[in-house]
């Protein structure tokens, strides 16, 4: 069988409040580490969210 090409991963605030989202990816064509600016509703305002691995 062959690979997924999706993976799930764990996009978590910069702010430092444990906040996170959950969402998919496609491993082949980002292959970088993925960035957003979301909205963080602990902090209540939009902040950067950086992967993480799902543990």
């Amino acid at each position: 069988m062959a690979k997924a090409a999706t993976i799930k991963i764990r996009l978590v605030s910069e702010e430092g409040t444990g906040f996170f989202y959950v969402t998919e990816k496609n491993s082949r064509t980002m292959t970088d580490k993925m960035q957003m600016k979301k909205y963080d509703p602990v902090a209540k305002k939009h902040v950067m969210f950086k992967e993480a691995k799902i543990k």
